[in-house]
């Protein structure tokens, strides 16, 4: 069987994901052609999640992937007494008052006190300002690294990256695309957002 071709060069994040997994849902074997490193590295996920076998070759400056699902990949299921929490960050403060200082004070303590619960999440996503909590010398920096180093998976909107020209300051987690964020929320169990 030939690889269905997907040519999502030029196509903004979630495209070349979500095409990509309609054609793999449809026929098992794709190749997408993207023209940068975050469009390949989430389509690489994809192929991984998906229980495909993964090829990535580089011509004339794009990226070639090519995906082959090799068996269906059941979705995990948490133990019953563990619920899968994930934590949706808007903003690089916490609440809504006006005293910048003091919603940074807050959002850090609220990164801190993650690590000491019982109940931790399985995934924090950072969207629009929020993704500044990522980056090279933020506040919550130090936190947000001890998180991922417990297992706590950290993901970054790379639209929003982009729109605030942070794609090169990223310093903890990685970049996602909407396809990834919007599967994550709907899987979970429950969802906070502080």
């Amino acid at each position: 069987m030939m690889a269905r071709i997907i040519d999502a060069r030029n196509l903004s994040c979630p495209q070349p994901v979500v095409l990509t997994k309609k054609a793999l849902d449809e026929t098992g074997e794709v190749t997408t052609i993207v023209d940068n490193e975050a469009a390949r590295d989430n389509v690489v996920r994809l192929g991984e999640s998906h229980g495909c076998q993964v090829a990535v070759e580089l011509k004339e400056n794009f990226f070639y992937v090519s995906l082959k699902r090799l068996m269906n990949v059941p979705v995990e299921k948490t133990p019953q007494n563990q619920q899968n929490l994930v934590v949706l960050i808007g903003s690089d403060i916490m609440g809504r008052g006006e005293n910048y200082q003091l919603g940074s004070l807050l959002m850090q303590s609220f990164l801190h006190t993650i690590s000491g619960l019982t109940l931790q999440p399985e995934t924090i996503i950072f969207l629009n300002n929020g993704v500044k909590l990522v980056i090279e010398d933020s506040p919550g920096l130090g936190e947000l690294t001890k998180l991922e180093h417990m297992g706590i998976e950290i993901l970054a909107c790379g639209t929003c990256l982009s729109h605030l020209e942070l794609m090169d300051k990223i310093a903890v987690g990685r970049v996602s695309n909407m396809y990834t964020i919007a599967d994550t929320l709907f899987r979970a169990d429950k969802i906070i957002s502080p």
